[in-house]
Formats: C-alpha cells, structure tokens, sequence
C-alpha cells in the first residue's frame, strides 16, 4: 500500500448496495491481511448514533434544514476526531458509508441550502480530512424506492425520515451526486447500481489496484 490517507467513502441513493459492496471490499482487504475498519455517517461513535437517532426518527418535530445540516456536521467532527484521523495516522484503510459528499447533496442538493455554507461546514467538522476516493453507486430515483420498499416488507424495518422524503428530492439528490463526480473525477468512480454485486466488486478492485494501492 502506497498511499498515507486510505479513506475510501461509498455514496448514492438508500438501496444502492453500499453496505454490501463495503463488506465485500472490506472481506478482501481482510483476506490480505489488511488493516481496515467500516463505519458510517451519521454516527460511527456513541455520541454520533444518538444524533443519527435524532435526524432520522419520523416521530417528534423534524429538525429545519438547517439544524439538520448542523446535526449532520456535529456528529461528522465527532465521528472525524474519535475514528477516522485515528485510523488514518495508523496507516489503516477507512472505509465510511456517507461522508461530506452526502451533505452536499442532500442539504444543499435537497434542501436548496447555499452549497458554499455546507462546503464551508464541512470543512470545519472534518479539519480538512478528504477522501482519498469516493464511491457512487448510481441509481434511479424509481429503483431506489422499489429496493426500499423491498426491504421493508422482507422485515428490514420502516423507512427513516429522509429515505420517506418525496421523489423529486431524491432527484435532486442524485443530480448532485453526480454533478460532484463530475467535477473532481480523480477523485470518483462512479459504478452503475443496477450490476450484480460481483461486477461492482470487480470494478472496484480493478480501480484501486489502477491507483497502485493494492497488489494484485
């Protein structure tokens, strides 16, 4: 391994696979004898769950999109301080399921906040910390829902606040996802949601040991 900072960050719609396509990456990386720890935003620390409750329960007073931008960010420097940085000056691969490309998308995307204040947050609740490459499982609005709506009726519990919002802002969601991987594309890979997980694995094997940061 070459690289000093191996954070790699999965993104995209509920439904989109990304825990599955963390675990299959993080079993490989296991079967090298890798270093490697898998978290996610919101939450990843004690604190940084109990906040996660707080953005997503559905019952209660919904936060403004502010707060919950505010919400979003507080549990992100938690999360950034007590796990990811650690991590990362251990030379350990990190590999987190939502980062700040999420905030861009559905807090300035979705709730039409200034992308230049969220940018600005995001800079504040990570010191900087960037990832090293980001993940996009791309899918459609209608399939993300279908696959959601799958899950709860095999007993996978109700949708959370955000996953029940209406399709036109997961639209604009989505449009922001890849608007971002358009602008910085040494920084993203974008993959097609709909593959079989074994050519998502594939395809994201086949890019990392491109960035020589795995050995064949």
């Amino acid at each position: 391994m070459t690289f000093d900072m191996p954070l790699i960050v999965f993104e995209g719609l509920d439904g989109s696979g990304k825990s599955s396509l963390m675990a299959a990456l993080e079993a490989e990386l296991n079967e090298k004898g890798l270093p490697v720890v898998r978290t996610r935003e919101p939450g990843g620390t004690p604190l940084g769950d109990q906040i996660r409750e707080m953005i997503l329960r559905t019952e209660g007073p919904a936060p403004t999109p502010r707060t919950e931008l505010l919400l979003y960010e507080a549990s992100r420097s938690q999360h950034v301080d007590q796990v990811i940085r650690p991590h990362i000056q251990k030379n350990h691969w990190v590999l987190c399921d939502r980062f700040t490309a999420s905030s861009i998308a559905f807090q300035a995307g979705g709730r039409e906040i200034s992308e230049e204040w969220v940018e600005k947050l995001n800079e504040f609740a990570t010191g900087d910390v960037r990832p090293d490459l980001t993940i996009l499982l791309d899918l459609s609005v209608n399939e993300s829902r279908r696959r959601r709506s799958q899950r709860e009726s095999k007993g996978g519990g109700s949708q959370d606040r955000m996953e029940s919002e209406a399709d036109h802002f997961h639209e604009k969601v989505r449009r922001s996802f890849l608007e971002q991987a358009s602008r910085e594309p040494k920084y993203w890979l974008v993959l097609d949601a709909s593959e079989t997980p074994e050519i998502l694995l594939g395809k994201l094997l086949g890019h990392i040991r491109g960035l020589q940061w795995l050995a064949y």
